[in-house]
Order: C-alpha cells, then sequence, then structure tokens
C-alpha cells in the first residue's frame, strides 16, 4: 500500500540512456510532485549519459552525483561545484537502467494494476512509484545526509517490521534481500562476513560458488539495489570530475575532451570496497558485467580501477540483510511480466469498459477504454489501449499501446500467450506508430539457430515455411541472429505511407498477407523499434487516455449513481490542463438528465469544484458565499422555468467570462452551486405527489384552529434524511417527540377574518414576553419575497402560497383570490417557546403546525403522511433545504423510525415503534436536555456537508452508510428495551455528527460533554450540532440536580440551563375555539 512520503529528498536525480528521453522522463517526475506524491520541496533532475552508448551505472552514478552537487552549489551561491552543499543534503539517484520491451516507457515507468487509496489527486501507479514508496518510508528514514542509490528495474518489498540502525555509521552500506541460488546465478551476491562486512560481489556465477554466500536457512543475500554513501565517501567522488580517466564518466569531462569510460556500480566502484580482494585482483580482474581490463580501452579501464581504489580502499562496505524481503527483477521475459500483472492489484485500474462483465476476475485493463465487446480472459492484460468492436483476448496475452476501432480490429485473431503493441517511433522527422507482435514464450536475446528459439511460440521454420521468408529478409551480415535483431516489423511504405496491423501483426498470426508487400515496406527490429522509441509521444498518448478514462468514469459514475468519489480526477485533470474537455463533458450529461434532476444537480455541483480546483487551494475565498449575481440571472431563470438544456448551457456560457482569476473562479463555483440547489429543490419538490388534501365544510368566519407540537430529540441517523444524501443514498432516523419542562414548545393558530387580507404574526419565548412580529399582506406583490427566507414573515408567507390558499404569481389580485376561494382573509399566528437554533427541529415543525392551522381554517383535510411531504415540499419553495427528520420527530408522537428509500420521488415511510410502558418510562426518567448557550449555526454546516457529499468524500459516503446502520440498530434496542444499547448508539451517533459536519463541537460544548460523561450511557448535540441543546441518556434516573451542580462546579461553561423531558405520544393536536 502506498503512502504519503516520511522522507523529504533535497534533490532526486533520475538517468536514463538516451538523450531525448529526458524530457518525458522530467515530465514524469514534476507530474508526481505536482500530484503530492513528492514534495514541493525536492529537486527534481533528469539526467541522460553524456555519451552514447551509456558510462555503466558506476559512470551514471558520477556524472549524477556531480550535477547534483553543481545545481546545489548554485543554489546555495557557489560559483564552483562545492562539496560543502552536500553537509546536509539528502539525494537520490535513480537509474533507468536498459529499455524494456514490455512497456515503451522502461520499467520504471511500467503502469501497475494498482491505486493509491485516498489519494487526492488520481494518478498512476508504476513501479518507479512502488520503489519510491519503499525507499522513502521505510529503507532511508533515519539515515544520515549522504546518497542513496538505485536501479529502477525491480520490484522491493520490505516487511513493515523492518528498521536499520545508523548510530555511528560511517562509509558506505547496501541492502541484500534474499534469494535462492538457482535465480542468483543469473544475477549478483553479497558474500559477506559474521558483521555484514562485505567480502565479495559474487555475479554471474557457477551455483557451486553461489553457494559459498548461502545464509542457514539456504538463501543468499541478492544484489538488491539500494546503496547508500555517507558524506565523507561523497567528497571522494565528487573529486573523480576533474581526475582522469574518471573525468570521462562526467558531462564535464566529455565536454573537456576526456574519452569516455565506463564504470560498473556494484563490479567497480563497490568492488574495491571488498574485502577479500587485492588491489592487483581488481585492477586486473575480468568480471562478467564490468568493462573488460584487457583488450583496446583496457589501459583505461585498468588506470580508473587503479584510481578508484585508491580513492576509496579503506572505506567501510556494509550490507545489511532484510529477512523476508522480496526482489522481483523485471526480466526480458514476456510471460513473467504478464504473470507479475495479473497476480497484483485489481481487475480495472483507471480504466472505462462499456462490458466490465466481459474482463475476468482474472485479467487486468490498465488506462483503457474498451467500447463493444472485448472480452479478457483471466491471466490476460490490457493496458493503453483505446479499442472498439468485438475482440477476444486470450489466457497469457499482453495488448498494449493499441488505438484500433471496429473495422481495424475485425481481421485480428488471437490465441493464447501473444503479446501484440503499438509503439510510437520517430524516424528523422516523420513520427508513426509501429506493430509488434511477440510470443510470450519468446527468447528475445537467443538465437534463431538454437534448438527452442521460437517466434510467436513456435519454431521459425514454421514461420518460414508458412510466409516464405527467409532468414535474409530478417537478418543482414555481422548482426546476430536473435528475436531482438530481426526486422520483422513493417512501419513504412515508400509507395504506401503508414502500415497498419494488417501487413505484418495480421501476417504473422495467420491471417492474409503477401511476402512482397512485407518485403518492399521499411521494416525494423524490436532492438532498433526500442532505440526509436518517441518516449514523449508515449507519455503524451498514455495521458491522453488516461484523461480520456477519466472523463469516461465520470460519466458512468454520474449516470449511474455511484458512490465514488470523482475529486481526485477533477485534480488531475485541472493540473493535466484537461479541465475544459472535462467541463464540457459534465455539461452535456447535466443538459440530458431531464428524467433525473439529482443527476443534473449532482453534474453542476461537480463543475464547482472543478472551478474550485482551478482557483486553487485557499486562494479566491470562501466556497460558501452568495450566488446572486445579475450576470448569471438569466440561467437561473432558465432552471427555474424547466429549461433544463437551456439553463446548462446559459450557465457555461457566463462561466467562461469568470475564470481569469482565483477569486472570479471561486464566486462561479458558488454561482454553480446556486444552481444546483434550484435543481436539488426541483428534485425534491417531486414528493408533491404524495401529498394528498381533501375538501370539507369551511370552518366559519373567526374560529381560530389551534395546533400544538412537540419538539424533537434524534436519537440516530440525521443527515442520512437531507436531501440529495435521502434520495441518493438512502436515509433512515429514530426520533423521539419530547414536552420540554412539560410543554409543547411549538405552535400555529390560524381563522378566517372578513377583511381580505393576510395577517401573519410570529412570536417567540414565553406569551407575556414574546417578542411578535406583525406582516400585513394585501397586495399579491407583498408575497413576492416568500421564497426568501430571511424576509419577514417568510414562513408564513410561504405558507400561504404552498398550501394553495393564494397562487402567486397570478393575473388575480390577493382580494380577488381570498374573496373567490375564502369569502374573506386569513389570520395566522405562530410560536416557539425555544430559542433559535436550538436543534430540536423548530422551523420544520413550525411549518407542520402552520400548513395544519391553514388547512384546517379553510374546510380542508389532510392526513400526518401529508402533511410530512407538505413540510418537505414547503422547505425547497423557502430555499431553507434541510431533511425530512424534523416533520416527522414533532408530527408524529412517541419513538418513530423514518426511512426513505435511494430514489426520486422522495418518499418518506414512517414506522412507529412498538415500545413497553415501562421503557417509555424509563426512557423518560434517564432523558435530560441541557441548553448549552451557544447558537447554532446549521445553515453552513448543511452547506459544507452537502458539498462533501456532492463530492463523495469517502468518509462521507462511509459514514451514511453508518448513520443508517445505526439508526437500525437503535430501533432494535428501543424496541428490546435496552437503554445501554440506546446509549451506546448516541455515543455512535455524536461521532457519526462529527465526520459528517468537522466543527460541529465548540470548545465550550466539548468541555460540557466532558464533566458529564460520567454520568451518561451516551449523550448527543441535538439536530447537525454546533450548538443548541444538548441532551444525555443518564446511568441513573432523575439526574436533573446532579447535571446542574456538576456543570455549575465546571469551569469555563456559562449560560447553560438543564430541562426536563417528557415523552409526547399524541404528535400534533388540533383544537378549535371562537
Amino acid at each position: 500500500m502506498l503512502r504519503e512520503p516520511a522522507f523529504d529528498w533535497t534533490i532526486i536525480v533520475l538517468t536514463c540512456q538516451h538523450k531525448d528521453s529526458v524530457h518525458a522522463f522530467q515530465r514524469e517526475l514534476e507530474i508526481r510532485q505536482q500530484r503530492g506524491g513528492l514534495s514541493q520541496k525536492t529537486l527534481l533532475l533528469t539526467v541522460s549519459d553524456p555519451q552514447e552508448p551509456g558510462l555503466g551505472s558506476g559512470g551514471a552514478t558520477l556524472n549524477a552525483l556531480l550535477v547534483a552537487a553543481e545545481h546545489l552549489s548554485a543554489r546555495a551561491g557557489y560559483t564552483v561545484v562545492s562539496a560543502d552543499v552536500l553537509d546536509d543534503a539528502y539525494i537520490l539517484i535513480l537509474h533507468m537502467g536498459r529499455d524494456f520491451p514490455w512497456d515503451s516507457c522502461g520499467r520504471a515507468f511500467c503502469w501497475l494494476p494498482i491505486e493509491k487509496p485516498a489519494q487526492t489527486v488520481q494518478g498512476p501507479v508504476c513501479c518507479l512509484d512502488v520503489l519510491l514508496d519503499c525507499l522513502s518510508n521505510q529503507v532511508c528514514p533515519g539515515s544520515p545526509a549522504g546518497v542513496w542509490l538505485c536501479s529502477t528495474d525491480m520490484i522491493l518489498t520490505i516487511p513493515t517490521t523492518f528498521e536499520m540502525s545508523w548510530e555511528g555509521f560511517s562509509g558506505v552500506r547496501v541492502l541484500a534481500l534474499p534469494g535462492d541460488v538457482s535465480y542468483a546465478t543469473n544475477h549478483g551476491v553479497y558474500l559477506a562476513d559474521d558483521q555484514g562486512g562485505v567480502r565479495d560481489i559474487i555475479y554471474k556465477a557457477s551455483e557451486e560458488r553461489i553457494r559459498q554466500a548461502a545464509k542457514p536457512d539456504g538463501t543468499v543475500p541478492l544484489v538488491s539495489g539500494p546503496v547508500f554513501f555517507c558524506r565523507r565517501v561523497l567528497e571522494r567522488l565528487l573529486k573523480a570530475h576533474v581526475t582522469p580517466p574518471l573525468d570521462g564518466c562526467t558531462y564535464m569531462g566529455i565536454d573537456s575532451g576526456a574519452p569516455p569510460v565506463q564504470i560498473s556500480l556494484f563490479l567497480d566502484l563497490l568492488m574495491c570496497l571488498c574485502s577479500d580482494l587485492t588491489e592487483s585482483e581488481f585492477v586486473n580482474g575480468e568480471r562478467s558485467g564490468s568493462s573488460s581490463p584487457v583488450g583496446p580501452q583496457g589501459a583505461v579501464v585498468r588506470s580508473a580501477r587503479a584510481l578508484l581504489w585508491r580513492i576509496l580502499r579503506g572505506t567501510a562496505l556494509h550490507m545489511v540483510d532484510v529477512p523476508g524481503g522480496q526482489y522481483d527483477y523485471l526480466t526480458l521475459s514476456g510471460k513473467e511480466h504478464v504473470e507479475r500483472l495479473t497476480k497484483m492489484g485489481k481487475r480495472d485500474t483507471l480504466s472505462h469498459i462499456q462490458n466490465a462483465q466481459a474482463v475476468s476476475d482474472g485479467g487486468r485493463v490498465i488506462n483503457s477504454v474498451l467500447e463493444g465487446d472485448i472480452r479478457v480472459a483471466s491471466g490476460a492484460v490490457m493496458q493503453h489501449c483505446c479499442l472498439q468492436g468485438s475482440l477476444e483476448v486470450h489466457t497469457g496475452c499482453l495488448l498494449s499501446g493499441l488505438e484500433l476501432n471496429s473495422l481495424q480490429i475485425q481481421p485480428l485473431c488471437l490465441s493464447n500467450d501473444v503479446i501484440l503493441q503499438g509503439r510510437r517511433v520517430q524516424l528523422g522527422e516523420m513520427k508513426l506508430t509501429v506493430y509488434t507482435v511477440l510470443g510470450a514464450h519468446d527468447d528475445l536475446k537467443v538465437s534463431c539457430d538454437m534448438a527452442g528459439a521460437t517466434f510467436l511460440n513456435r519454431s521459425w521454420s514454421e514461420l518460414y515455411s508458412r510466409t516464405g521468408i527467409q532468414p535474409d529478409d530478417l537478418w543482414g551480415p555481422g548482426r546476430s541472429k536473435s528475436l531482438m535483431e530481426a526486422r520483422l516489423f513493417p512501419v513504412f511504405r515508400p509507395r504506401g505511407g503508414c502500415v497498419g496491423l494488417e501487413m505484418g501483426v495480421c501476417w504473422f498470426l495467420g491471417g492474409p498477407g503477401e511476402l512482397e508487400h512485407w518485403r518492399a515496406a521499411w521494416r525494423l527490429s524490436l532492438q532498433e523499434v526500442l532505440c526509436l522509441t518517441d518516449q514523449e509521444g508515449e507519455r503524451c498518448w498514455k495521458e491522453a487516455l488516461f484523461f480520456q478514462a477519466g472523463r469516461r468514469r465520470v460519466t458512468d459514475n454520474l449516470k449511474n449513481q455511484s458512490d465514488r468519489g470523482m475529486l481526485p480526477i477533477f485534480r488531475a485533470a485541472v493540473l493535466g490542463g484537461q479541465h475544459t474537455e472535462l467541463l464540457r463533458t459534465l455539461d452535456s450529461i447535466a443538459s440530458s438528465s431531464q428524467e433525473n434532476l439529482g443527476v443534473a444537480a449532482r453534474c453542476l455541483a461537480c463543475i464547482a469544484d472543478i472551478l474550485g480546483c482551478l482557483a486553487g487551494e485557499g486562494r479566491g475565498g470562501l466556497r460558501s458565499g452568495p450566488a446572486a449575481n445579475p450576470s448569471w440571472r438569466h440561467a437561473f431563470s432558465l432552471l427555474e422555468q424547466g429549461d433544463l438544456p437551456g439553463g446548462v448551457q446559459a450557465l457555461a456560457s457566463e462561466r467562461n467570462n469568470w475564470l481569469s482569476r482565483p477569486d472570479l473562479l471561486v464566486r462561479a463555483a458558488r454561482h454553480y452551486e446556486g444552481a444546483g440547489q434550484v435543481l436539488l429543490r426541483q428534485a425534491v419538490m417531486s414528493s408533491q405527489r404524495f401529498i394528498s388534501i381533501g375538501q370539507g365544510e369551511v370552518p366559519p368566519l373567526g374560529e381560530w384552529q389551534h395546533v400544538e407540537c412537540p419538539a424533537r430529540l434524534d436519537f440516530s441517523g440525521g443527515w442520512s434524511d437531507t436531501p440529495p444524501i435521502a434520495f441518493e443514498h438512502g436515509g433512515a432516523v429514530v426520533n423521539v417527540a419530547v414536552k420540554v419542562d412539560g410543554r409543547r414548545p411549538i405552535g400555529a393558530r390560524a381563522c378566517r377574518i372578513k377583511e381580505p387580507r393576510l395577517l401573519l404574526v410570529s412570536s417567540n419565548g414565553e406569551h407575556e414576553g414574546a417578542v411578535a412580529t406583525e406582516t400585513v399582506c394585501e397586495r399579491l406583490e407583498d408575497l413576492k419575497d416568500h421564497c426568501v427566507p430571511h424576509a419577514p414573515g417568510a414562513l408564513l408567507k410561504a405558507v400561504c402560497v404552498c398550501s394553495g390558499l393564494v397562487t402567486y404569481p397570478s393575473q388575480q389580485s390577493l382580494e380577488e383570490q381570498l374573496l373567490q376561494r375564502w369569502g374573506g382573509g386569513v389570520e395566522i399566528h405562530t410560536w416557539s417557546l425555544l430559542p433559535h437554533g436550538s436543534g430540536l427541529g423548530t422551523s420544520s415543525i413550525l411549518a407542520g403546525a402552520v400548513l395544519a392551522a391553514v388547512y384546517r381554517c379553510t374546510g380542508r383535510t389532510y392526513d400526518t403522511d401529508s402533511l410530512i411531504h407538505a413540510v418537505l415540499h414547503l422547505e425547497q419553495m423557502l430555499t431553507t433545504g434541510g431533511g425530512w427528520q424534523d416533520q416527522v420527530g414533532g408530527l408524529v408522537g412517541g419513538v418513530k423510525l423514518g426511512r426513505s428509500k435511494a430514489r426520486l420521488p422522495l418518499r418518506v415511510d414512517v414506522e412507529r415503534l412498538p415500545l413497553s410502558q415501562d421503557f417509555l418510562l424509563s426512557l423518560q426518567n434517564h432523558l435530560l436536555l441541557v441548553y448549552t448557550g451557544k447558537t447554532r449555526l446549521a445553515r453552513n454546516l448543511l452547506q459544507d456537508t452537502v458539498r462533501r457529499w456532492y463530492s463523495r468524500v469517502p468518509s462521507i459516503v462511509e459514514n451514511a452508510g453508518q448513520l443508517v446502520n445505526n439508526a437500525e440498530e437503535c430501533a432494535s434496542a428501543c424496541k428490546e428495551g435496552s437503554l445501554s444499547r440506546l446509549g451506546a448508539c448516541l455515543e455512535r451517533y455524536w461521532a457519526q455528527k462529527k465526520v459528517m459536519a468537522p466543527g460541529c463541537e465548540p470548545a465550550a460544548v466539548r468541555t460540557m460533554m466532558d464533566a458529564l460523561r460520567p454520568l451518561a450511557l451516551g449523550q448527543t448535540l441535538a439536530g447537525a450540532g454546533g450548538g443548541g441543546f444538548l441532551y444525555l441518556l443518564t446511568r441513573e434516573p432523575l439526574q436533573g440536580e446532579v447535571v446542574r451542580q456538576i456543570l455549575n462546579n465546571t469551569q469555563g461553561l456559562r449560560d447553560f440551563s438543564v430541562h426536563s423531558v417528557e415523552l409526547d405520544m399524541e404528535g400534533i393536536t388540533v383544537t378549535k375555539s371562537s
């Protein structure tokens, strides 16, 4: 599992063979830094060997060390290379090594079928990333300043328990992972003494010789890559760049006219430190894998070795064994590579697969777009492909780099164990794609004359017999007659242009073809293809496919209403400059989602996220803010009118005017969130179909309809009732109706009056000291702000419109409507004994009370189910949002479980829990309310939580499921009559609320809860949190006075009050009076 890096490198240097690769590989490193995989402070450099063919791993090390020291010296203000910059530098040098036939960007950038967990910016995981993770988090932490060296041609696995001691260390340290003797014969091992001192390095020797290094368990310590040079050794090595003949290993020496010299890291630089070797053995020894000390360059090689001996001899070389570690070298075997990929990770990595069922669990699809009936068998791999049509990919196959439509793919007929690759090459000024096909069992290096030599897993003689190709067609005089050197693959026809699959690949696979056409084409060997690879073209192809697949996955996620988070995709697109295409994709999905406004709303929220990403983290202002700029009014108007395509297009047109600065981008994001709220309201308003209102006898003028409601306490599941969570995930809430201090705290009354007007009176507090606000509506225009939440009398105005008391807008005047429908006006009074922001559901319950009073005073009939959905509809009209649990809690008596399914239209089903009288009495005696003295700010909490849900932040998605599960557990606890289980549910619920809305626990509330914890089975803030009322389920009954004493004695608490709770089994009640 990849982690955030624990080790900050001063500089990372990546060495590569070809100078044409530098730009592509440097870009790969920079992308990783942009995505957060590497520290922003780390200097990144890609350095090619100053001479081709290369200078060996040792020469590349000396050159990389010089380049690193030069850049650090320049940064420090020196005018010459100074070793002083190495004093506190942590340098990592990574060697790319030789070309890799199975991935055009080399072993380091070979994509793996795994994804980094919890990544903030989506990106691939390559072998390099796994290696960096291993080095930065397991191997290197704790080491002193110096240089770490490692090749990128393998995958290291280090046990999590592995630790190294660095106390008093000086010299050079190497890591050795265990391997078996047979494997080591084609590799290298360290021969060490009992203290870990390296006596010799044995490379590609006989089994007998390898066994000299065996440990008691029979394994041998493999030469595994990581090497550390301490600061003192680095200063000695750095001197080599001005000392012949080692100056020929560096670009400065080459630029100064020094002859190039090849030096091996392990068989020269490290070998001279081995205690068993004499100077003569080191300088004059012939070693496989190292430059020969005899022959044309022998004198230079001997001189270079002698200089190394003088510079380094006497430095301690110490081996650290890594028990349980694994070393997987990426060999030239196609079979091994396919098996490696199919044994790790998951089936689908960073891909879009139209027919996902056609890919077996044992198959792997990496960074690909597959449209049509593309079938991938177990043990097969597809990577970096864009395919349309019908194709069967059999076991053991690897398809890579292909872009084929249904016509191009039709003649392709694959068998098992075929490796088919499209490779981007550059011939002079021409950039072309050459298609290569090989067998997974083919040995690329063996001569075709050797027994067992194959092409496409069959003997060469079969190829000659079937096609008429002759060896002279493939190999010129003096060329190695290996598959690597065979000029098999046509790339260009002088008279016909580029070559597709049919001339080479399909013919080799048994399809039709003509020998003369094949002979007339320019052809390349695999070796030439690797040398001519357009690395930047390969990188761009993979990157373009990555973003294309990302857009397709976004489309799939939205249309399938998936809970997968997409912010990492958005951030990657913004960093890669691909946001324009992604925005167009989201515009298109939103415009075509008329049948599911929830999807359209989520699309607009996604666009807001992308605009926020474009602004930059922490730049441009806060995401929450106003969204009523006149420039956006036209687009909002179209959405309000139900013209979804027109509204989305108008939003996109206006968006183009807001992309130039971070502050404008953030303001545009706010307006997209506002537009999404318009669609969300329309989606929730579909619940109107569950409102059934009848018409009965209209009461006489002056007869008051009195409505009283209890408050509600939410026991579990809150937030899951909030749109869009309620209809995208599904919700479940357990709550209870309660009287506070023996009274129903919420009420309304209404009656018809003679005057054709609306008299609206709202009051807060006790009747004697109540503060009343009176609003008189005599003209229809007075209702125009009925959907502005903070307008005077907004709730009552919204009830007048939502209930059908009047119609707004209308051609009829208010007076005409009231006289025609009701024979006069209506007077409405509301009150609440609870403080603002109590968290006890006041506003929604009050809305239900007012609706009930208006319905009754106009002679209309309703049931509680209709009232619950009417409140939901009303709150969307009022633009306050919110869920359904508050009105369920206050309109339905007792303890109940409300549920909504994951679908539109949003419907709420309520189950009153059948509880014993003994349990209800016990529950009442153990419940206490404490007013915290803090005002709750639910609006900001709601906006932030909905934004995080739309972004599908993983913690929010997981928590939504846990909220619903906890509600079901809470209902079960109540039915069982278990206060202890109920208390545990309350504790879980409070933890879940804090995940849903970080910041909902003020410091004073935390102090209060800590003080009360010894008394409580469970406790939580009511509602969304942030302030208002705290309620607790006490261990002992009737603990009001004890709680009051504890809080009085707790420092820093003030303005709190303790209140009794009485369960209300009736819910909403209606009476009448004259």
